[in-house]
């Protein structure tokens, strides 16, 4: 009797099994002509956000090979996501572009079998900063004075020449305007948002070297006293921050980013533009 039970109940599992396995092939192949749709749909929101590029003065210069002080360029690239952070990304109903998280994604594996229909886990990976959507990027290029040269022609009877020439080694850090949770990633996606829509070498992070010069050429008249005023630039950065706890939810073979508690948060950042000087040059009698 205990055999035919046994029987019975291994032959209705294996038909709802399959029947499962069927259902998902079918639900699975409409799913896969979605990402050519999807990138066809992204494009015009990138080209977009590239219109307001934002123009160099001519008083800026760029000090890349004169710089007495290298600095390390800043470069974050967007992370690629694998084929499996790829699809469970798909499944947030918030988007996620926060590098550290998609590389979170992309070192985990996850070998679900179809079989084990009636598998359940939720497993918490914590509250993230999800994704930072820009509202505005704008350049100050007089952010902060580094230097100053001076030129008194007052008791010579010919025109002098004044030149840029940096007198001390100087320092300049960005950051963000307000404090805010797990800032070291949302300064990331503030950053490459930055970079991609100025255009602009960019890092919270520059210096310029003693002894840094440019053969650009000021003239002070005769009776004159000329100063040329350096000062480093830099953007400007003011949009939204969205957060949420993630979770990923494994049911059977499916599984899924599941976002909870979404809050948004407005933040600012000023971040200094790299190997660029902004010199403003002017003459007086005092």
């Amino acid at each position: 009797m205990r055999a035919r039970i046994l029987i019975i109940i291994f032959v209705m599992l294996f038909a709802f099994t399959n029947q499962a396995l069927a259902k998902e092939k079918t639900t699975e192949k409409p799913a896969e002509k979605t990402p050519a749709v999807e990138k066809k749909a992204e494009k015009p929101k990138v080209k977009a956000d590239m219109k307001g590029e934002i123009k160099v003065p001519s008083s800026v210069l760029n000090i890349s090979k004169e710089n007495t002080y290298p600095n390390s360029a800043q470069d974050l690239p967007y992370l690629e996501p694998s084929k499996l952070a790829k699809a469970m990304l798909k499944t947030s109903d918030v988007p996620i572009t926060n590098p550290d998280l998609i590389r979170l994604l992309n070192e985990s594996s996850i070998n679900a079998s179809k079989v084990a229909f009636w598998y359940r886990a939720k497993i918490y990976l914590g509250q993230w900063p999800l994704s930072y959507q820009s509202t505005e990027t704008t350049v100050n290029w007089e952010h902060q004075e580094i230097n100053t040269n001076r030129l008194d022609n007052r008791g010579a009877k010919a025109t002098a020449k004044l030149y840029y020439n940096q007198t001390a080694h100087k320092k300049v850090t960005g950051g963000l305007t307000a404090s805010i949770p797990n800032a070291e990633a949302v300064q990331k996606m503030m950053l490459i948002t930055a970079a991609e829509k100025s255009k602009l070498p960019l890092a919270f992070q520059t210096a310029v070297g003693a002894g840094t010069k440019k053969p650009n050429v000021y003239h002070v008249s005769p009776k004159q006293v000329g100063y040329l005023h350096s000062y480093v630039p830099a953007v400007n950065e003011r949009g939204r921050v969205t957060y949420g706890e993630v979770y990923i939810v494994l049911k059977g073979g499916k599984r899924e980013i599941v976002i909870q508690n979404v809050t948004q948060q407005g933040i600012g950042a000023w971040i200094p533009v790299q190997d660029h000087v902004s010199l403003r040059f002017h003459t007086s009698n005092m």
